[in-house]
């Protein structure tokens, strides 16, 4: 069980009280995961911009979404896993992708598999990728720019993913129909 409190804008630290206003502003709730980073303010500020710092990379929806999925599956992360899924169908990823994602099989599309194939080297091998991976991903299509965007994904669900292991974050009410177990899709 948790030893993290979920704080609220009352008994959170004042630096982060903005900031659950602002994710209750834009959810309509309070994530979990946002009201546990909110006891140090700068661990959910930093998390909330590398956030919107992805949201805006040229990777497109899809994209995006294989990269946080496949980090969180390859991670167990038990919050996040679930929160994504949800993400995912509210970005109107396509749901044989989500499915195929959360099986860890293939994701029928070259370029998809090559991303989350990269992806999966990059968090495996903590950043220790052959060259030889690289220039396979940039062949499927994929540009420098994305390698270093795929960077900046890892980057952020490392934040998220280890905070929920230490804290065992709750999962919300509004993902517990997305909660996963290996080999589980939906």
């Amino acid at each position: 069980m948790s030893t993290f409190d979920l704080h609220d804008p009352a008994t959170a630290p004042e630096a982060s009280r903005s900031m659950l206003e602002e994710s209750e502003r834009t959810f309509g709730m309070i994530p979990n995961l946002h009201r546990i980073m909110a006891e140090s303010p700068e661990l959910l500020d930093a998390y909330k911009h590398l956030h919107e710092l992805f949201l805006n990379t040229s990777l497109t929806a899809t994209e995006q979404n294989v990269v946080w999925l496949t980090i969180n599956i390859e991670h167990r992360c038990h919050y996040c896993i679930p929160a994504h899924t949800a993400i995912a169908h509210g970005m109107n990823v396509d749901q044989e992708i989500i499915v195929a994602l959360r099986e860890e099989r293939s994701l029928g599309d070259p370029r998809l598999d090559a991303l989350r194939t990269f992806t999966l080297e990059v968090v495996r091998s903590r950043g220790n990728v052959a060259p030889e991976s690289i220039e396979t991903f940039l062949a499927s299509g994929f540009s420098r720019r994305n390698v270093l965007e795929v960077l900046l994904g890892v980057a952020q669900k490392v934040m998220s993913n280890y905070l929920n292991q230490i804290a065992e974050t709750p999962v919300d009410a509004a993902f517990e129909k997305f909660i996963w177990k290996p080999g589980q899709a939906a």
